[in-house]
């Protein structure tokens, strides 16, 4: 049975631990086959094995997460997904309160002595560590009853052992004025530099967001709709699917639907990443969101709210930055066992000063609030979720939707890229070139027989004939029987003849004797052309050769995979001579046809087998006979066309354009590239912090300030990412 999927917005997660202990909480529900939570999105993708459970289990998984400790709720389609609370007001507070007490410590080196009474330093730092800080005391306590830790446990065992050690040093007990030796400042400073750290990442994470907030403002809120002959405006919650819209010059088209009525260039830019507008007339669809340039159009509409085409982006590409990239993964089962580790490290930088050093245990408590604070893992779970949220959405922006985040990633490693023929390197739009009868039969007794036989298939060629067939005028008769045999042709009856029109292998199969025509087969085989057999009975009755046109960006396309350093593979359903007759054209010297669109999955496979470790296969199809071979491969490019192709590939390309594969190779090792620096980054803070602050070099106020200074670090570079430009 296939999956289907659940998502949740949520709220409280501050760590690559809080994501740990949520996918914990999640899986442990009974029916979760996986779950993947991403710290960047504030999102968890559940995995669910029917859609029953999909109806049944949403309470059991709210509650799973409230009871580790978080908030969660059902994520709506049309909503944005949530960002860390942006609680101003609360920091603004902090800072207020924190600055008469960090102040005297930067006027100190100056020689200005104005460290306030112990009393004021009490009186000030208390609402910050009680009140302000309370929500590290909630989650902390929260992850300790889970039997794990997290960054609120990290920043509510040093700040208190802070705290605390001041009151025990301003006690009537401790000997001479101890004043100027309280760590009052050192608690109230850390929690309000962990709260403007995390105020600044939320603002920066809203700006990672940025392309799926333009694309929702795409779609204007209202339409006009036609009631008997009127223009009225309606909100677009109100309109139906049927209803008639009226689109004007310079205005947004506000749903998906038909052309009824008028002529114009439409602006697809925005969704589609084509930079020059399209022309559209009577008859072909529009998308909502797109920009009506200088004609009147009448449209009626096809699809509303979840349904529409932009709605539909939105979703996946949400989807995709809240799926977690495999080298995330990783990350994860460090940060499982890293909040443990710190805390084992503190409590041995706690004894060792206390006991192997004459500073005394106030001086060993301030080291070990240090460490506590400074190995906080926030910048550790931002690293390669922020840096994904922005290389999905610039694909977006590109013309390239991004289903998988995995695939993102995975596709800086392609080394082979298998590209169907028909509909992906050619138009996809063949046109009949001649009709050859056999002896004692006309081309146009031929042509009626075939377009009669067409009626029932959906196929290319079959339109092909059929639309040959009007050209000329000829009658349309009526069959019975029909019947399709996948990757063979069709067979019917078709007045009162049995009638079969396939591939010349089918009838080779059949025992069907082609000599009459095979003068004629081997002429249009010779010039690439693919040629289908109409037959009655053990008769051939014509050979029908097709000719497609290449898509104009294919070779150029190709050629720059080739530069690259990718293979590519041409694997067609067409016969050997037509599929190699267009990879000349296209310089492509790998090719296998014909295959069956069973066996394509198993060519894929083929082509995997010898690759070296980290080198991988894409699959660029169009079609519903691709959808195997897509999914067999380590990527699946779709190329705009039917929807199992396009719920089957990990990307698609939003325009016809071959282009955008050598782009998203090209954004993908970009991607790649700052999610090791960024990893770099969040593990060096760490790695050089850490015993900085146990060997006594970092105040635990410097220590708060580098912790902040890492998570906005590595979202400010993972925006940096923006600034990328595909050749």
């Amino acid at each position: 049975m296939s999956a289907h999927e659940l998502t949740l917005d949520i709220s409280g997660m501050t760590c690559a631990s809080c994501v740990r202990r949520v996918e914990r909480a999640l899986t442990k529900v009974p029916g979760v086959q996986s779950c993947s939570v991403n710290l960047a999105t504030n999102q968890a993708v559940v995995q669910l094995p029917s859609a029953h459970a999909v109806k049944s289990l949403p309470g059991h998984l709210l509650a799973a997460v409230q009871a580790a400790g978080y908030d969660a709720q059902l994520h709506q389609a049309e909503q944005a997904p949530p960002t860390a609370n942006d609680h101003g007001w609360a920091v603004g507070a902090a800072v207020a309160l924190s600055l008469p007490l960090v102040l005297p410590m930067l006027l100190q080196p100056l020689g200005v002595h104005a460290m306030l009474p112990a009393l004021w330093q009490f009186l000030l730092a208390t609402p910050v560590q009680f009140v302000l800080g309370w929500r590290f005391y909630k989650a902390g306590w929260a992850a300790l009853k889970d039997g794990s830790g997290n960054m609120d446990l990290l920043v509510a065992l040093g700040t208190s052992a802070a705290y605390g050690l001041s009151l025990w040093l301003w006690a009537p007990w401790a000997q001479g004025d101890q004043a100027a030796h309280l760590y009052f400042e050192s608690s109230a400073v850390v929690i309000t530099l962990v709260m403007l750290g995390k105020w600044l990442e939320a603002r920066a994470k809203r700006k990672t967001l940025a392309a799926l907030d333009a694309l929702r403002a795409l779609r204007p809120e209202t339409a006009l709709v036609m009631e008997q002959g009127q223009a009225v405006e309606r909100a677009l919650s109100e309109l139906r699917v049927g209803d008639t819209v009226m689109v004007r010059p310079g205005q947004r088209v506000p749903v998906d639907g038909r052309i009824i009525e008028g002529r114009s260039h439409v602006d697809e830019s925005a969704i589609t990443g084509e930079s020059l507008p399209v022309p559209r007339e009577a008859g072909q669809g529009v998308m909502g969101g797109t920009l009506n340039a200088e004609g009147l159009l009448l449209v009626q509409v096809t699809a509303l709210g979840a349904e529409s085409a932009l709605s539909r982006i939105v979703r996946l590409v949400e989807q995709a930055q809240a799926r977690k990239a495999p080298i995330q993964q990783t990350v994860d089962r460090v940060s499982a066992v890293f909040v443990p580790t710190v805390v084992g490290l503190a409590v041995l930088t706690l004894v060792g000063w206390a006991l192997l050093s004459s500073r005394g245990w106030e001086y060993a408590i301030v080291q070990a609030v240090s460490v506590l604070v400074i190995a906080c893992p926030c910048a550790l779970g931002l690293a390669t979720p922020a840096t994904l949220m922005v290389g999905t959405g610039l694909a977006a922006r590109m013309g390239i939707l991004v289903r998988d985040a995995q695939a993102l990633e995975l596709l800086r490693g392609v080394a082979v890229v298998g590209l169907d023929k028909t509909g992906t390197l050619t138009l996809g739009q063949p046109r009949l070139l001649a009709c050859t009868p056999a002896p004692g039969l006309s081309t146009e007794e031929a042509l009626t027989r075939a377009a009669a036989l067409q009626q029932g298939s959906q196929h290319p060629l079959a339109q092909a004939v059929a639309h040959a067939a009007t050209e000329r005028g000829l009658p349309v008769y009526g069959v019975q029987g029909f019947e399709q045999v996948a990757g063979r042709g069709v067979q019917a009856w078709v007045n009162g003849e049995a009638l079969s029109l396939g591939s010349t292998r089918w009838m080779h199969e059949r025992g069907i004797d082609l000599q009459a025509l095979q003068p004629a087969i081997e002429q249009a085989l010779a010039q690439g052309q693919t040629v289908s057999v109409l037959s009655r009975g053990g008769e051939a009755l014509a050979a029908l050769s097709f000719g497609d046109e290449l898509r104009p960006q294919a070779a150029e396309a190709v050629a720059a995979l080739q530069r690259l350093g990718v293979r590519c593979v041409m694997i067609s359903g067409d016969n050997a001579q037509a599929a190699q007759a267009i990879a000349t054209r296209l310089g492509i010297t790998d090719v296998r046809a014909p295959v069956l669109p069973e066996d394509k999955a198993q060519v894929v496979r083929e082509l995997r087998t010898g690759l070296p470790p980290g080198q991988r296969v894409a699959m660029v199809g169009d079609g519903v006979n691709d959808a195997p071979a897509l999914a067999a491969a380590d990527i699946g490019v779709a190329m705009p066309g039917t929807d199992v192709a396009m719920e089957t590939a990990g990307l698609t390309l939003l325009r016809p354009d071959l282009r955008l594969i050598p782009q998203g190779l090209a954004l993908s090792r970009a991607v790649t590239r700052k999610i090791h620096q960024n990893l770099f980054w969040a593990f060096a803070y760490n790695v050089v912090g850490i015993p900085l602050a146990a060997l006594g070099f970092l105040s635990p106020v410097v220590a708060g300030a580098a912790m902040a200074a890492s998570s906005v670090s590595v979202i400010s570079n993972a925006l940096l990412l923006r600034r990328f430009r595909p050749e």
